[in-house]
């Protein structure tokens, strides 16, 4: 049988190995775009059926786009700007022309401005040595600067090929599937999921007779909380529409937990905290003298994790001496108006990071 590709995945067809990237029945081979078992219940049946896709090497596959002479789509997510960065991605991509795009606007509130997200963006891409063509916010739910972007990457790739690239979760499917439904009346191409690892190949879609688009796998980041919980947890700490603000006013010694994959202890007089969480993602205040019992003893408040104890997990602090931001990788963040030390638990290798105020 020739190498066929699933047009949702990229895995390569086999008929052998059910647990394997590609898996589909042989009687299933019935039409010219094939998709795969995988894919076929992602999208019918939003079920996910786990594959060894560990065996497939990401970063090899990103390092392939620095031997080509192309044009790189870096998408990044607003809502986990330092989560959704790839360590080292110019190393990956080499010598090659960047657009960025800051994805999810529509999660953030509406009354920031485009411009300051902008500007937010281009310092931390500066930290990572990454020096783009242009930023773009956009949002792929809601093809927000779509007609921009189009714009943009047709004037800035030069008839070369389009390598789109990102971590998971980001939205590189949902954003390619935007642009083909839009520009070139093409309708559900890849698959889409808030699943980790949907994408486990290069998709490649053409642009003209010489070049074309290619969906990239999603780099999955260890150290965001997305890839820890289980895959229907997911669903409650990603955001779906625009984030509602909590605030919280904090006395000394008082505690608030998320759900219960992160917990912040307050040791300063008083404070406000504003968090930026999913609104499926409860956020519970209690006294710290409390908080122990109250994770050990409150089985409801665990979802996803396989964690039986508060002392399983590691704890970070800070000494906090001006407004601030402490965002948990993968999770939401903290806007901290307050003084004194603050304690962050989260399970280990979780990366929380004390960042400018972004909001």
């Amino acid at each position: 049988m020739k190498e066929i590709k699933c047009y949702g995945c990229g895995a390569i067809i086999q008929t052998n190995s059910p647990k394997e990237p590609g898996y589909l029945p042989e009687k299933a081979f019935n039409n010219e775009r094939v998709l795969c078992q995988r894919c076929f219940k992602l999208m019918h049946y939003h079920t996910k059926i786990e594959t060894s896709a560990e065996s497939i090497d990401f970063v090899k596959i990103l390092s392939q786009i620095g031997q080509k002479d192309a044009l790189v789509v870096y998408i990044v997510d607003l809502f986990d700007l330092y989560g959704s960065m790839i360590p080292g991605f110019m190393r990956h991509v080499g010598f090659n022309d960047v657009l960025v795009l800051a994805n999810k606007r529509d999660v953030l509130p509406k009354s920031l401005k485009d411009d300051k997200l902008e500007r937010y963006v281009r310092r931390q891409l500066k930290k990572e040595s990454i020096k783009p063509l242009d930023v773009i916010i956009t949002s792929a739910k809601k093809n927000y600067n779509y007609d921009l972007i189009y714009e943009s990457i047709n004037e800035l790739r030069k008839g070369r090929d389009v390598y789109v690239t990102g971590t998971t979760n980001v939205g590189k499917s949902s954003f390619i599937n935007g642009l083909l439904k839009h520009y070139g009346g093409i309708k559900g191409f890849i698959t889409v999921s808030e699943f980790p690892g949907t994408t486990l190949g290069m998709i490649k879609i053409p642009l003209d007779e010489n070049s074309a688009i290619y969906d990239t796998p999603g780099i999955i980041n260890n150290h965001q909380m997305t890839s820890r919980v289980t895959h229907k947890d997911l669903v409650k700490i990603i955001p779906q529409s625009e984030i509602r603000p909590v605030t919280f006013q904090l006395s000394g010694n008082q505690t608030l937990y998320f759900g219960a994959l992160a917990r912040l202890d307050y040791l300063g007089d008083k404070g406000s905290f504003t968090c930026y969480f999913s609104k499926n993602l409860p956020i519970h205040r209690t006294k710290l003298e409390n908080a122990d019992n109250l994770y050990n003893r409150h089985m409801e408040l665990k979802i996803g994790i396989d964690i039986s104890k508060i002392e399983d997990f590691e704890t970070i602090s800070y000494m906090v001496k001006e407004p601030c931001e402490i965002v948990i990788s993968g999770l939401g963040f903290i806007s901290v108006n307050a003084l004194g030390i603050i304690k962050i638990h989260v399970p280990v290798g979780i990366d929380v990071i004390m960042r400018e105020r972004m909001i």
